[in-house]
């Protein structure tokens, strides 16, 4: 009877979906069940990634054997210790940590074919002396994400085709293609638009198709396998008529990402527009198309267009040398810096207040005009623009005050008051019944100051 009762092993997730990538750590636990005391020799964790092609080529008589194996790391942790060969652990449960991280470095996801396979698994595994090893496996869902120039690939693709028909049909036909982008995250829909123009004397009927092809590499020798995954059919386009087709092909939740980082397995898949003619050569064009796993997916893009003027534009063209505030979509609240003195509702940008050497509230001085400043705009009151693009304002400079004792700091703009007389402490039209000073008194003779002198 075997002492050894179960043993198990679970992996923690990261995300809903179960997968790894890159750079991530595998965590989890493994649980050994022993029915009695029990002597090992060692128990470890492993965790490895293979890729493998193989396929036969017969010629003759002979068959010939291509096979190409690339490893990718090989991770190992002993739970029990390396260097002891006869630990002995008591009857029971005991349970065991363990921790593995997945090194940086470019990786291709998972992948099974017909002629190949990359597979990135865990195993734990018991040894005991003069007994059979007791192993648990698990396959891990790699998910890579070592893609390049993601941005490059969300710019539109076009092409065009021109052919003159032939025998069965006189005339010519054009088509031009446009696909909204290059790179799509599984789940994610191709938006198509075709403008044909068949100036011929025959019907057509534009198709698309989402192809994928895989190729094994091995001795020098390739192997090659495609497969339709989507397909569009749009309606009969009659002679003399010119139409614009547009359609969407979703691309299934659990399809295979692309491959290009694996020297023995590739996977790449290409969109074909095409007309499809009676009795003659059916026009077509392909497209490159890179599929992502959901992790790869990018965001919004920066820049985009929001009515017509370019990418990057905010609000019409402008010659300010300033760089324009990043640009959000969806309804804005009022911001709190705007308000009788600009314009109510828009987005505003203050100057932060200018720094002084000295405590402004030791001086006084008269108010103007305008209100106190809230706190929140103490830079000053934000004049309206002229133009639609908001520009913040550079920093105000630190300004250094004169020894005047009236260093009064800036506050809001005043109006220029129209000149008046100055402010009178006397009123000249009352009269008065005292009498005047006396002459001497107020023009004292010079005998007197040379007295003084004296």
């Amino acid at each position: 009877m075997s002492s050894i009762q179960s043993l198990t092993m679970t992996c923690d997730a990261l995300n809903e979906y179960g997968t790894f990538s890159e750079g991530d750590t595998l965590t989890g636990k493994l649980t050994l069940a022993l029915l009695k005391e029990t002597k090992i020799e060692c128990l470890f964790v492993k965790a490895k990634g293979d890729a493998d092609v193989r396929w036969t080529k017969k010629s003759g008589d002979h068959t010939k054997t291509y096979s190409a194996h690339n490893r990718y790391f090989k991770l190992k942790q002993f739970l029990t210790p390396e260097d002891c060969k006869d630990t002995v652990l008591p009857r029971g449960c005991h349970v065991f940590n363990f921790s593995l991280k997945i090194p940086p470095k470019s990786m291709p996801s998972s992948f099974k074919g017909s002629h190949g396979k990359i597979v990135y698994t865990l195993e734990a595994k018991l040894s005991r002396s003069w007994k059979l090893d007791r192993t648990v496996e698990q396959i891990i869902q790699f998910v890579s994400k070592s893609y390049q120039n993601i941005n490059s690939m969300m710019s539109p693709q076009i092409d065009s085709k021109k052919k003159e028909m032939g025998l069965f049909s006189k005339g010519h036909v054009d088509m031009e293609v446009k696909l909204d982008r290059m790179g799509y995250a599984q789940g994610e829909s191709i938006v198509i638009v075709a403008r044909i123009n068949n100036a011929s004397s025959s019907e057509m009927i534009p198709k698309f198709r989402l192809i994928q092809e895989m190729v094994y590499h091995a001795k020098g020798s390739t192997k090659h396998e495609a497969h339709n995954i989507l397909k569009v059919v749009g309606d009969d386009i009659k002679p003399q008529t010119q139409k614009d087709v547009t359609c969407a092909m979703k691309i299934p939740r659990d399809q295979m990402p692309t491959i290009e980082n694996c020297d023995i397995i590739s996977v790449k898949y290409y969109l074909k527009a095409y007309l499809d003619i009676s009795l003659a050569f059916d026009p077509e064009v392909f497209f490159p198309v890179v599929v992502m796993p959901l992790a790869c997916a990018p965001g919004p893009q920066p820049g985009v267009a929001a009515g017509p003027y370019p990418a990057g534009a905010v609000g019409g063209p402008s010659n300010s040398d300033f760089p324009p505030p990043a640009l959000s979509y969806g309804p804005h609240p009022v911001s709190p810096h705007s308000g009788s003195y600009g314009n109510p509702g828009a987005q505003r940008y203050s100057a932060p207040p200018p720094v002084y050497p000295y405590n402004p509230s030791a001086y006084a001085c008269q108010p103007g005009v305008y209100p106190a400043l809230p706190a929140h705009m103490s830079g000053g009151y934000n004049n309206p623009s002229s133009s639609s693009v908001l520009h913040p304002p550079p920093t105000a400079p630190e300004i250094h005050p004169s020894p005047s004792p009236f260093n009064i700091p800036p506050t809001a703009p005043t109006y220029s008051l129209p000149p008046s007389a100055p402010m009178m402490n006397t009123d000249f039209l009352s009269q008065s019944d005292e009498a005047p000073p006396a002459y001497s008194l107020l023009f004292p003779s010079s005998a007197t100051q040379k007295s003084d002198a004296k």
